[in-house]
């Protein structure tokens, strides 16, 4: 495991959750980019758990994939299934490549900032579990 590369995953993932988040304190924040930021946001904790533990991990922006990819090494990893982080999935594909064009609500907008954070909070605890301290 190459500790750099890991914690350069984590700032960049930790920027898109800072990124939206601040997006949100405006009048009329963009919230189909500050959902795009929180897939963004969960897809790169997900990878660097996958390179902390030596791990390939795919260049895909699927969430459940990079879930099973995870849950491969720890089963704990598939409770974020049930939290719904799957569903952050679209954010990166179907609303911006859609013909269709979609404003996720602000309800809906912060239920996916939620939902970073968890992914979040969830991998970092695994890592400071191993021993990796993310902050040092």
């Amino acid at each position: 495991m190459n500790e750099e590369v890991v914690k350069l995953w984590l700032r960049k993932a930790d920027a898109d959750l800072k990124i939206g988040k601040d997006e949100m304190q405006t009048d009329e924040p963009v919230t189909d980019m500050v959902c795009f930021h929180m897939q963004q946001c969960c897809e790169k904790y997900l990878k660097a758990f996958l390179i902390f533990n030596g791990r390939e991990y795919p260049k895909v922006h699927n969430i459940e994939l990079l879930i099973k990819l995870c849950a491969d090494v720890d089963k704990d990893f598939e409770q974020l299934r049930d939290w719904g982080a799957g569903e952050l999935t679209d954010y990166a594909t179907t609303l911006r490549y859609s013909e269709e064009f979609y404003e996720p609500s602000v309800e809906e907008t912060e239920r996916a900032i939620a939902l970073a954070e968890r992914v979040r909070n969830f991998v970092r605890e695994k890592m400071k579990k191993a021993g990796f301290d993310a902050d040092r």
